[in-house]
């Protein structure tokens, strides 16, 4: 078995349940997830996570020259 990830974007429930009938017409399996949200949770609490440690004084700067240093 392979799976296929496809992405919609149905206007409506009539059109989810369309979508729905349709795969079971044809006997395929398939999960069914809303997310509405553009990022994965996991990241944007990474992020948010170095947001605070930011404001909380935890971190360093780094300056151009040392960017500089590391691709060299």
């Amino acid at each position: 078995m392979k799976t296929v990830k496809i992405t919609a974007y149905p206007d409506d429930a009539s059109q989810i349940e369309a979508i729905k009938a349709f795969m079971k017409a044809l006997k395929i399996r398939y999960d069914l997830t809303k997310n509405n949200e553009p990022y994965n949770e996991a990241f944007v609490k990474k992020i948010q996570q170095g947001d605070e440690d930011l404001k909380n004084g935890k971190g360093r700067t780094v300056t151009v020259e040392e960017l500089d240093s590391l691709w060299k």
